[in-house]
């Protein structure tokens, strides 16, 4: 670019207005050295920013704004509509904490059905399951899974893996019309955004009538429930946990946190059938059920995820809110700018 800053500011979804502006720059040996950074709007008055080596690529998919960030400080990251979704030197945290707990509380689970997961981390580490026999990750959006497939090398074996069932669809739809039940069914979606393609897949009517009927009897279904902090569990978090408290009869919601997220995250897992969470045998299978070693999750640091703090349980105690397609309640629109 120059001598110029180009800022993309985010408008709802996708990119609505480019700006361009003198950038700040440094003297240093008598060269003059631009700055680059990534920007996201947390919320109105509050924003995170981290220093960009370089783009590395930008697209436009027919939903959703694609971009892949080579960033100082967490590598390569991936972004969508102008949101970090996942960062090369920690998503194991999330991928890890999004699969594994579910899994490994199934008595032997074969069969998995991701809702989106179009990046391929879901994918890999379900098929690092020894007991696994089919992984079917359906994502609404070709652009995003290709574009995923071909520069995020970490997951290129899993999107080779022959026990994976790529679909490109709509994943209620596809629910709705596949007749088989699955063990284990993951909720790796974005965030419900107002006028995203996804937000009906967390609501009541959807959790109750579409995704339950494809569990099987020790069927467990998990999913990411947005961010989980102090100040930001109200956002989504809270809602989806007693969404999904309306429809199944065992519930546990847990968090951890994800430093490229600049927050703690949450997850919502849940059965008809008791959840259990002993550290000792939860070691005990991770040990004997998965390939190679875990970075994040052992039993112990799984059981004091779920130990949430005063105020999240105050507000998951008087929660009353419950997603459906009239009444939803959506996070805080991301901005974004590149300074390239």
């Amino acid at each position: 670019m120059g001598e110029l800053d180009q800022v993309l500011f985010q408008n709802g979804n996708g990119f609505s207005k480019v700006h361009c502006e003198p950038i700040n720059q440094k003297e240093n040996n008598d060269d003059q050295k631009e700055e680059s950074w990534f920007e996201e709007e947390i919320d109105s008055d509050l924003k995170w920013s981290f220093a960009l080596n370089r783009v590395l690529h930008r697209g436009t998919s027919e939903y959703q704004e694609i971009a892949l960030l080579d960033t100082k400080r967490f590598g390569k990251v991936l972004v969508i509509d102008g949101k970090m979704q996942s960062a090369e030197v920690d998503e194991f945290i999330y991928h890890e904490y999004l699969i594994h707990p579910a899994l490994l509380c199934h008595p032997n689970p074969k069969t998995v059905f991701i809702m989106g997961g179009g990046e391929g981390s879901a994918a890999r580490e379900a098929l690092r399951h020894k007991s696994m026999d089919k992984v079917v990750m359906c994502d609404i959006d070709q652009e995003v899974v290709d574009f995923c497939r071909k520069h995020l090398t970490a997951n290129h074996e899993a999107f080779r893996n022959m026990k994976l069932n790529l679909v490109i669809n709509d994943a209620k739809a596809e629910l709705e019309e596949r007749d088989e039940k699955f063990d284990i069914i993951v909720g790796d979606l974005a965030d419900p955004v107002e006028g995203g393609p996804c937000y009906q897949l967390y609501t009541k009517s959807f959790y109750e009538n579409i995704l339950k009927p494809k569990l099987s009897d020790n069927g467990i279904f998990v999913t990411q429930a947005g961010p989980a902090g102090v100040f930001t569990h109200k956002e989504v978090f809270s809602s989806i946990y007693n969404t999904i408290k309306q429809v199944f009869k065992y519930v546990l919601a847990y968090t951890a946190h994800v430093p490229s997220f600049a927050d703690t995250w949450g997850w919502v897992i849940a059965s008809d059938q008791p959840l259990c969470i002993e550290a000792a045998k939860l070691d005990k299978k991770i040990a004997e059920r998965i390939d190679g070693e875990l970075l994040y999750l052992n039993g112990a640091s799984f059981v004091s995820s779920t130990i949430l703090n005063k105020t999240i349980t105050k507000t998951f105690k008087n929660e009353t809110h419950v997603y459906t397609e009239e009444n939803a309640r959506f996070i805080h629109g991301q901005g974004v700018a590149y300074r390239i």
